[in-house]
């Protein structure tokens, strides 16, 4: 196997890890938000932040990286719509996870101080978790559209 299949075979790869850890981690904290049961929620906030540390950042650093690496040594240029296009998706959901990092910081600890105090989540928790909920939908979509242009390479 030749040096750019292995980088495009972990770009590949490392896309899924990232989509896949977002979508995934988001799922549980959003039906886990859902049952207000403050111990479940601690526990699926503390291992979204820890998949986003593990999986995700990682992920986001790689991207970018080598998909410029993919993008000069296949013979495409910045200027290449579908390549343009997905860079500004790709920031477009990076505009949007960089608060939901500090977000999911901010709710995890929240609701780790509450199971430790057996008090109910603040007020701020569910206002904060309102706007992590919202700043995914368009990360998702920015990235589901990415996949697309990666694979068709329309125009």
């Amino acid at each position: 196997m030749n040096t750019y299949l292995i980088i495009k075979w972990l770009h590949i790869l490392s896309s899924v890890a990232m989509v896949g850890t977002g979508f995934g981690t988001a799922f549980y904290l959003f039906f886990c938000n859902r049952s207000r049961n403050v111990e479940a929620i601690a526990e699926v906030s503390r291992l979204v932040v820890r998949a986003d540390t593990w999986f995700t950042t990682p992920a986001v650093i790689f991207q970018p990286l080598s998909g410029l690496w993919l993008m000069q040594q296949g013979g495409w240029n910045l200027g290449t719509g579908w390549v343009l296009t997905s860079i500004a998706l790709f920031l477009l959901a990076g505009a949007c996870w960089l608060p939901v990092v500090w977000l999911q910081l901010r709710l995890r600890d929240m609701a780790l101080v509450a199971r430790q105090d057996g008090q109910p989540l603040p007020e701020r928790y569910w206002r904060y978790a309102r706007f992590w909920e919202w700043l995914g939908y368009p990360a998702f979509f920015a990235m589901a559209v990415v996949f697309y242009l990666m694979v068709n390479k329309p125009f």
